[in-house]
């Protein structure tokens, strides 16, 4: 069976979903609405054969649409989902994050009761294969984590489509827009709910100078987070995006009795500069406490796969488990229950990191 796909949005990361599903076997991509004119020629270039629809509704409503795809602006996921629930009940993938206002949370809250069909929320960090190496054999090599480190050494934010990612109000703002990938990490890695939420952040550097339609971009550009977890376990997020030319962009490291594993994951592989040689392979450290000394694993990621996006391969492996759930049934992995606590997560870190308190969750 062919599963025929419907996207809304085919901006940059888009295109990147468009290039994975098309490494896919026995998938086609039907329809797209996509407003931008250049964004439609874009998408148009990858699918030859595509046909664009003006409206949301007009897409859903298409009898050789089985799925769609949401990646359009962040602030408008939330309003999508509900028109889309409103005609029919597809499979969705939906790209993070699930919300940027907490009225929407009764969006959310219905979803979850009435719409009949899988929605899964794309969290991509999940899949990332050095990641994922660690999330495997952190229990083990640490003898239960303890502390947990996620550090993300980045470059400013891209460029978007109408600059809606140059403000708080549209993107929810940069702990959430940015960083609800990583609490999905927290939660996922200790297999615990958070209590406490602490932060301090925010804009040092880019974008001071940027004005949009009379409006000076807010959006923050590094902070810290700290979050304790129902368990006693603790973590910290520590984001820079004033950071290029850093040898790895996400570097995770998680403690326990028994020892410490770290992943190192590198950046996109357009933004590596060629005059520098090979851009580094991802790999995984192992740090008994003991004297036996640590253990290096490089964790290659297939170069077809880095060729059809900036996120490591983990955007074909999520596609690759969505498929498979929408042909065989089940639940998605990362559900809507996880896609509003990471919002949640993010929402408290820059509520404390305004207010200088600590936030309850």
């Amino acid at each position: 069976m062919t599963l025929r796909y419907g996207m809304i949005g085919c901006g940059m990361m888009g295109q990147e979903h468009i290039r994975n599903i098309q490494l896919l076997d026995d998938t086609a991509i039907t329809a797209i609405v996509e407003p931008d004119a250049d964004m439609r020629a874009a998408a148009r270039a990858l699918v030859l054969d595509v046909e664009f629809e003006d409206t949301l509704e007009g897409l859903v409503r298409r009898d050789d649409v089985d799925c769609l795809v949401i990646v359009s602006p962040n602030y408008q996921h939330a309003d999508q989902l509900r028109r889309i629930a409103a005609i029919r009940a597809l499979p969705i993938l939906c790209e993070k994050p699930l919300i940027t206002d907490p009225a929407d949370e009764a969006i959310i809250t219905k979803l979850q009761s009435d719409y009949a069909a899988p929605i899964w929320v794309a969290m991509e960090y999940r899949y990332m294969p050095p990641i994922a190496a660690l999330i495997e054999e952190a229990a083990d090599a640490t003898g239960g984590i303890k502390m947990l480190t996620i550090r993300e050494h980045r470059f400013p934010f891209l460029p978007k489509v109408g600059d809606w990612n140059r403000f708080n109000a549209k993107s929810g703002g940069t702990l959430v827009e940015k960083c609800c990938h990583f609490f999905d990490l927290m939660r996922l890695i200790l297999q615990s709910e958070p209590v406490r939420v602490m932060a301090s952040a925010g804009q040092a550097v880019n974008h001071l100078d940027e004005v949009y339609d009379g409006q000076r971009s807010d959006i923050w550009d590094n902070g810290y987070v700290i979050v304790d977890f129902a368990n006693g376990a603790r973590a910290m997020l520590e984001l820079c995006m004033f950071a290029e030319g850093s040898d790895y962009q996400e570097m995770v490291t998680a403690l326990g009795p028994k020892g410490k594993i770290e992943c190192f994951v590198p950046g996109p592989g357009r933004f590596w500069p060629a005059e520098r040689g090979p851009a580094p392979v991802p790999k995984l450290l192992v740090s008994p406490r003991d004297p036996q000394g640590m253990i290096e694993k490089p964790i290659p990621v297939d170069p077809t796969l880095l060729e059809a996006g900036d996120h490591n391969g983990s955007t074909f492996y999520q596609h690759q488990r969505f498929h498979a759930m929408v042909l065989k049934g089940g639940e998605p992995e990362v559900g809507l229950n996880d896609g509003l606590l990471a919002v949640k997560i993010g929402m408290a870190a820059q509520q404390s990191a305004l207010t200088g308190q600590a936030v309850e969750l």
